[in-house]
Order: structure tokens, then sequence, then C-alpha cells
């Protein structure tokens, strides 16, 4: 069978949503390492497997009907994020219109929870949370004319016209039988990552979810695809799954020996064990790949630190979200002011670039003093990079019902927000705009600082790779029609 994984032009004027961290619209392109992982399963099972990007490969809207007319696939598969799901729903309808036969598949976020929007049309299917081995049998019965309407971990239309969703699958515990992502399916010199400064340059991932609660928390779109799922059968958190470390540095070994010179890791919480590092960063420091990752605070030790900046770290992103205690208590960080610095400081000492993570209005605690506080902190401590985004109550989080219940939500209900522009929260003692404008106004503070310019400007192994940092810092500064 012909499969394709599509993300389809923007039909409308509105930046395009960014798949793989998925609450966000579009930086910098982010190679979505899930999706191809689910891609090389379906290699491996003798399909003949594609991927058309228009937003990566400036392909514009008018070849859209073009591509629906001649292309031919048998399944298009969507990753739909919150910020996608109007314009995948509108992607849908073209494929029903020039392409009535093919099946269309929805993974990620988006269609997990919001599944009824995707099912208008026998034709379409929603692979709920975890999407691997549930993708790989719904397609093999596909090819081979088999029954599959009660797969497990599947919701559909049934003969009545009404969704059916069937029961969860089990999570995927051993991740090491999976293969590789299929990068090969896509264009290398597409992606950077302005952290790195790099090329060529990709993302890795070797652990799925976190074992920490906090209540507004949405990491990624595959674990926040696994975790609405797994909520929704049992009420917890999903188990971590990790690879062991022995296939973390075959994967490396591999992209080595195909001309990587960067990556970066996107498992929600990459430092679990000193010894698991090591041997990961060994493998890095051998072929002098430059990488950075996630980490928690409480996770750098001086030891630590030393490991990373030996084996050419060059960011670790940290989530801080707020230097105030009270609020780190009300958000179930499990971090104290203290913690984060003492990492910060740990960090600084072995020359690791630090990447704080800052999120405004997660508590009704926060004021303006708190914001300008946690912000004016890190500036102070010298951190290298920071993203500041303004909390949403993201629909399955704690922090959603919180919102609704106290009537936090401005319009009442969850809209799709883009987090680093806009907010559909408002305190009683702190609005939405407000929120806003001190998001816009520290931005520019960080960013436009001459010592900011000057550390970053070195860094750049190429024209190319500044420019494309240049632009994303562009999207960043640039504020946006209200969502």
């Amino acid at each position: 069978m012909k499969i394709t994984f599509l993300t389809p032009p923007v039909f409308h004027k509105e930046r395009p949503a960014e798949r793989t961290a998925g609450c966000t619209t579009m930086v910098y392109p982010m190679i979505n390492i899930y999706e191809l992982t689910v891609a090389a399963i379906l290699e491996q099972e003798g399909h003949s497997v594609h991927c058309e990007n228009f937003i990566l490969n400036k392909r514009s809207t008018p070849k859209w009907p073009k591509f629906l007319e001649t292309d031919h696939s048998d399944i298009y598969i969507f990753w739909s994020v919150n910020l996608s799901i109007q314009n995948d729903v509108e992607a849908s309808q073209w494929i029903a219109r020039y392409a009535p036969g093919a099946f269309i598949v929805y993974l990620g976020p988006g269609a997990t929870f919001y599944t009824k929007q995707f099912l208008q049309t026998p034709q379409q299917i929603v692979v709920r949370g975890e999407p691997d081995i549930t993708l790989k049998e719904l397609c093999a019965c596909l090819a081979n004319r088999q029954p599959f309407r009660e797969l497990t971990g599947i919701s559909l239309l049934n003969d009545d016209g009404k969704i059916q969703n069937n029961p969860s699958r089990q999570l995927l515990r051993n991740l090491d039988t999976l293969p590789f992502p299929a990068r090969h399916l896509v264009d290398r010199s597409l992606f950077s990552n302005p952290k790195l400064k790099r090329s060529p340059y990709t993302a890795m991932l070797t652990s799925r979810n976190c074992p920490f609660h906090c209540i507004y928390c949405v990491p990624s779109s595959l674990t926040f695809a696994r975790e609405l799922e797994y909520r929704a059968e049992t009420g917890k958190k999903p188990p971590v799954s990790m690879r062991s470390p022995e296939n973390v540095v075959e994967e490396i070994e591999l992209l080595a020996s195909e001309g990587y010179r960067a990556i970066g890791f996107l498992d929600d919480n990459f430092i679990i064990t000193e010894k698991r590092l090591k041997t990961i960063a060994e493998a890095l420091q051998k072929h002098g790949i430059i990488w950075g990752c996630q980490a928690r605070a409480d996770a750098i030790t001086e030891n630590i630190a030393r490991i990373l900046s030996e084996s050419n770290c060059r960011y670790i992103d940290i989530g801080v979200e707020s230097f105030d205690d009270e609020i780190l208590k009300y958000i179930k960080k499990g971090l104290t002011r203290r913690q984060i610095i003492q990492a910060i400081e740990h960090l600084n000492r072995y020359k690791v670039p630090v990447k704080l993570n800052i999120l405004i209005g997660t508590s009704p605690l926060e004021t303006r003093e708190t914001i300008r506080d946690t912000l004016d902190t890190a500036i102070r401590l010298k951190a290298d990079q920071v993203m500041i985004n303004i909390v949403a109550p993201f629909p399955g989080t704690e922090f959603y019902t919180l919102a609704r219940q106290n009537q936090w939500i401005v319009g009442g209900e969850y809209i799709p927000t883009d987090v680093q522009h806009h907010s559909i929260l408002s305190y009683p003692n702190l609005t939405n705009r407000e929120m806003e404008n001190l998001l816009f106004r520290y931005n520019l503070k960080f960013f436009l600082r001459p010592g900011f310019i000057k550390s970053q400007i070195g860094r750049f192994s190429s024209f190319s790779e500044f420019w494309r940092a240049l632009k994303a810092l562009k999207n960043k500064l640039t504020r946006t029609g209200k969502p």
C-alpha cells in the first residue's frame, strides 16, 4: 500500500502549527521524530511510505488540489495537535473530494482528545494515544482487506454513523523493539536548532513520559497523546518507558556514520541516572557530536555538569516556570527556588549553556511582581537563553479542571492558543492582557540585550545557520493576531 504522512498547507492566513512540541505555532522547523518512528515501522511491514510536508517544502496552497489528483495514496496520515485541528479537518475534506477511496488516519493529541471533530466519514479513523503498534495493525488489515473495526486503540464511525471508541491499547514498555526513525523520508537540510547552531542536525528520543506530576504539563505531542489516553482509561499518569543505553548508542553510531553533527534529545527528562548519561555522553563525545537535552533541575549535580561539559553538551533545557516557592508548590513542580539556582550554578561553573523555560500564569498566586522577579532572576543568573510562554489550560490536565472550576478561562472554555504569544487565562489580580504584555516586553528585554547578541553571534558554523536563527527570533518576537 502507498501510505503518505501529510502536513497540509495552511488554508488561512495564520502561522502553521508546530507538531512536535505541539503547543505553539512554528518558530523554527522541527523534525517530527515521533511520526518518522511510525513511518519506519510501516516500511518494515513492506508498505510504500512517503512524507509530504507542504509547510517545510514551501509548496503553495494552489498546488494542493493538483497533488491530491495525482498522488494516489491508499492512506493519508495526519499527526494532529490542538493548533492544527481546524486546518487538518479542512485538508481532509479536500482529500474526501479528490481521493474518495483513500483512508484518512489521525494520530497525536489533537485527534486523541477531540476525536469527534475528525470522524465525519467511514473512511476516517483516529488512532488514539501511543500510535506505533495500533497503526501497524490497522495498515496491515487495510492492506489485506481484513476486518479492522474491533482493533484496540482506534475510534471510527460504526454502521449507524455513531462514534465507536474501542478500548485503549496497552502501552509499549520495551522501546528497543522499535526501529530507528525513517529520517531518509525527509530532507535533513530543512531542519535546524538555534540552540545548537550546527548542521546536519536531527532529534532523538530515548524515553517516553516522565514520573512527575506538574498540574499543567504538556511536554511534547507524543507524551500528551500517550497521557491523555492512559488517564482516560485508568485515571492515572502513564508509566515511563525507556530505551536501553546500548540501543541509544547504536542509533548515535548510525547517525554519526550518516554525517550528523548535532542532536537534540526530546525526552521529557533525559537525565535519569548518572550511569546512563555517561554511557550516552561518551558515544556523543567519541564522534564529536554537539548536543542538548531537557532535564529537571534536581537532576543536575556537579558531577553531572562535568559530564555534560566534557561531552560537548551545548544546552540544558530546564523547566523553571517560576522562581517563587509558593507557586512551585502550588503547581506540584517538586522543586524549590534554591534547587533551581543551584543547578544553574553547577552548569555555569562548567560552562554548559542553560536554557530556562518560564511559564507565566501557572497559578492564581502569580502577580506582576512574581513574574518580574522570575524573569529578572533568569537574566541575573546568566541564563544562555529563555523560553517564555503563558500557561494554557490544556484539556486533560489537572490545571484545566482548576481553571474551569474557578472560571479563569476567558470565554469559559479552552480554545487552541499559541502560548508563545497569547493567553486565554485571566485571574482576578492578573489579566490575560497583562500577561501578554509582560511576555512581549521581557522577550524584547532578554533577546535584544547586547550581551545576549554578543554571546550567540560567534557560535554559528555558517551564514545559513545564522539566518535560520534570526528568522526564529523574528517569529518569537512578532506579535500576532488573536486566535
